[in-house]
């Protein structure tokens, strides 16, 4: 691992303080803490993926996932607003060259948003594109340089084109939707835009950037410019869930050393079956975490040379990781006592943000699930992998 590397992780240790600090802050306020991310860009967190060319790192995955799942520990939404600005960042290095060097002209990253789902449509007009439509989930909204969603093309012939768009945020409409029930220092507010004219070099073509082949992997000579999108978007997502049982273990294991259980002179630690909830609950998060490590190492390895078996598998990896962590922090709960519900404890937060984190699409355990076994039966899986 680089100098640059290791001088990362080290300040994503030095910040996870600072995370669970602000996070109760964050969750009253639903959107992340200022100071939060001033700490974040000073500590250089968000040009991880960055290309040099720009004034970026152009770290791999490796160090994504060690910097993902140390802050994960301090708080699940900065944890995920951060990994996310730091995929977005390299979902920039997809656009047109032109457009890469608007981007990074005045800092060496930009936060985003960056909306995948196709949710609006876009009529070419001469020179670009007239955009429109809302866009929910968008996380990073509310810090945002510049704002990313994927949107249909309208072709006269019907046939199917999808772009990304990418606008500065002035141009958007922020509409305050985020009340929900965990998650809520995301600020993932719905983004709003009507008859908006996007230049073509706005724009980048989808599929190119979902199968590793976008601008990035023809301007770039490292191998993480051509490695398909969704195993990235996956990991970004996945990590502050399997950070935040990693946490909860290591909380657990200290709080039973003092707490007394009602009824008895006997510390939680001295009871047989606390220790074996703990040593499950170690376990399955350890369990979570290599299955992560597992995935990150054959991406890096095969990239776009992976097979649908792979991609079905690496896949169904991270959902079946945050499905564990899941049941990880809900073992942990339901050992931890009344006290444990109380706003005031990161605990029952905890909870509530990864059961509503595994709620996205791309952790739908049953269907990745059959995904993997359709492509380990030699059927076609359907489905973005």
């Amino acid at each position: 691992m680089s100098d640059i590397a290791s001088l990362l992780i080290e300040r994503a240790q030095a910040l996870v303080p600072l995370l669970a600090e602000h996070a109760a802050e964050a969750e009253r306020q639903r959107k992340p803490h200022d100071d939060v991310i001033a700490a974040l860009e000073e500590a250089e967190i968000f040009k991880l993926m960055v290309p040099a060319e720009h004034g970026g790192f152009g770290l791999d995955l490796d160090t994504f996932l060690e910097v993902g799942l140390t802050l994960a520990e301090g708080d699940a939404s900065m944890a995920w607003v951060t990994t996310f600005y730091i995929e977005h960042c390299w979902m920039f290095c997809h656009f047109p060259e032109a457009t890469q060097k608007q981007i990074f002209a005045e800092r060496s990253y930009a936060l985003a948003p960056a909306v995948i789902a196709p949710n609006g449509t876009a009529e070419p007009v001469d020179g670009g594109f007239r955009l429109n439509g809302r866009w929910q989930w968008g996380t990073g909204a509310m810090h945002a340089h510049w704002i990313i969603v994927g949107a249909r093309v309208l072709r006269e012939d019907d046939a199917l084109d999808f772009r990304f768009l990418v606008m500065p945020p002035e141009d958007v409409t922020i509409d305050d939707t985020w009340y929900v029930d965990g998650m809520q220092g995301t600020g993932s507010n719905d983004i709003v835009i009507k008859d908006l004219f996007v230049p073509e070099t706005h724009s980048t073509s989808m599929m190119d950037m979902l199968s590793g082949k976008g601008h990035g992997a023809k301007l770039y000579s490292g191998p993480l410019y051509s490695t398909p999108m969704i195993p990235i978007l996956a990991l970004a997502a996945s990590m502050p869930a399997v950070g935040q049982a990693r946490a909860a273990v290591k909380r657990f294991r200290d709080t039973m050393q003092e707490r007394i259980l009602y009824g008895s002179a006997d510390k939680q630690a001295d009871k047989p079956a606390a220790q074996i909830r703990l040593a499950r609950a170690d376990i399955e998060a350890k369990q979570a975490e290599l299955l992560l490590r597992d995935v990150v190492r054959e991406v890096m390895e095969l990239r776009t040379d992976a097979t649908v078996d792979d991609r079905a598998r690496w896949v169904a990896s991270f959902a079946y990781a945050v499905d564990q962590s899941k049941r990880v922090l809900q073992s942990i709960a339901e050992a931890s006592g009344a006290h444990a519900h109380f706003q005031s404890h990161p605990l029952q937060r905890a909870v509530r943000d990864v059961n509503t984190m595994a709620c996205h699409v791309v952790f739908d355990l049953d269907q990745n699930l059959e995904r993997l076994g359709k492509a380990m039966l030699g059927q076609e899986p359907k489905g973005l992998l």
